[in-house]
């Protein structure tokens, strides 16, 4: 990992919302004062197709413009793509895999294709039914990310990420509640080993 910048790619399926994760990191890292890059892979994606979506955050300007295929930090929103994509492709030594699940790593590492790295997972599942009210994993995926890298500060994270639900969804309180509390939730119980 360079020390002024970080790369994280994400895979998820079309519809869990990992563009909308992606985004809203780079949106945090703005507010933060980093440079930031955040973008999807486009191709033909569809509802429950996979899809690629990618972080760049640093210190510094960032002239790279392409893909990121040596990521520092890579995110599964969906464990069935452990079965069909190679999500540790390029992953660097010393960086670290977070996982939807609620096995323990140790369990999904089997499907990791030799990946001896850290591996970090949060049952997003649960976390979002019981703060959302329904299947959301984008919003726990994110806090968990945020905790394991340490690409934001953790805590300006949770107030930055308060103050955009509070603006994007003022007509909804209820919704910034749930958000807020899936995101601190999410940050206590990221287990990584």
């Amino acid at each position: 990992m360079s020390a002024s910048m970080t790369e994280i790619r994400w895979h998820g399926r079309g519809g869990q919302g990992a563009k909308t994760a992606c985004l809203l990191l780079a949106d945090a890292a703005f507010a933060s004062g980093k440079y930031v890059q955040g973008f999807p892979e486009y191709g033909p994606e569809r509802m429950g197709a996979p899809i690629t979506a990618y972080n760049r955050i640093s210190d510094v300007p960032c002239t790279i413009h392409s893909n990121i295929y040596a990521p520092d930090y890579v995110v599964v929103v969906d464990e069935s793509l452990l079965f069909s994509v190679d999500v540790t492709a390029g992953l660097k030594e010393g960086g670290a895999l977070v996982i939807n699940s609620a096995k323990a790593p140790a369990s999904l590492r089997p499907l990791l294709r030799g990946w001896t790295g850290r591996v970090g997972v949060i049952d997003a599942r649960r976390i979002s039914e019981e703060h959302l009210g329904g299947y959301f994993p984008n919003t726990p995926m994110l806090s968990a990310i945020v905790q394991v890298s340490r690409v934001l500060d953790p805590g300006r994270f949770i107030a930055d990420m308060e103050a955009s639900f509070r603006h994007k969804f003022a007509t909804k309180p209820q919704v910034i509640q749930g958000n807020m509390n899936c995101l601190i939730q999410s940050m206590k119980e990221v287990r990584l080993a």
